[in-house]
């Protein structure tokens, strides 16, 4: 009788993050970000950039907005753990269901925060729209077996809707801005 192999090896975190599809993605949001941050700043006569903690903006902000922060670093810290875990353990999952529903939270509340175009929809709501049909299509995909679009799906949202959308909440004059740094 064949007895199986017992293996002792420490599992490593899996981090999605290094293909190189992600990696073009960030690679260009970041690149975007600091080009528009400059150019935000030099139209402001190149203030000097000091980093400064001041939640007074976000206190005295809309409940809208602090639901979609709230939803949004909560997205960020399960997020980040999912991509740094173990992969297809019951904690996966029950962490996955959480990111799912933080994310739903953050989506669902950026409709009702405008000012970044005005009093009207911008470029980043069409993210939300996409997450809020994406992240179903995710679970779906997982539910399926069908591991590979799960994980392509899950992380293009992580990268597309956490990483990048939230890389802009941080452009001078934004509230995720004045609550950081001073200029």
């Amino acid at each position: 009788m064949h007895s199986p192999e017992l293996s002792f090896r420490p599992r490593l975190p899996r981090i999605r993050l290094d293909r190189p599809s992600n990696r073009i993605v960030i690679g260009v949001a970041v690149l975007a970000y600091l080009v528009i941050s400059w150019m935000i700043l030099k139209a402001n006569g190149n203030p000097p950039v000091r980093f400064h903690l001041d939640a007074s903006r976000l206190v005295d902000a809309s409940m809208a907005i602090k639901v979609h922060v709230a939803g949004a670093l909560s997205a960020f810290v399960i997020g980040t753990t999912l991509m740094l875990g173990v992969k297809g353990r019951g904690m996966h999952k029950i962490l996955g269901y959480g990111w799912v529903v933080a994310m739903l939270v953050t989506a669902i509340s950026s409709f009702f925060v405008v000012g970044l175009n005005g009093n009207h929809f911008s470029w980043i709501h069409g993210i939300s729209a996409w997450t809020v049909i994406g992240l179903p299509m995710g679970i779906a995909a997982a539910r399926r077996k069908n591991i590979v679009s799960h994980r392509k799906q899950m992380t293009g949202m992580f990268v597309g809707a956490m990483l990048v959308a939230g890389l802009f909440t941080f452009l001078p004059g934004r509230m995720m801005w004045s609550i950081f740094f001073t200029t």
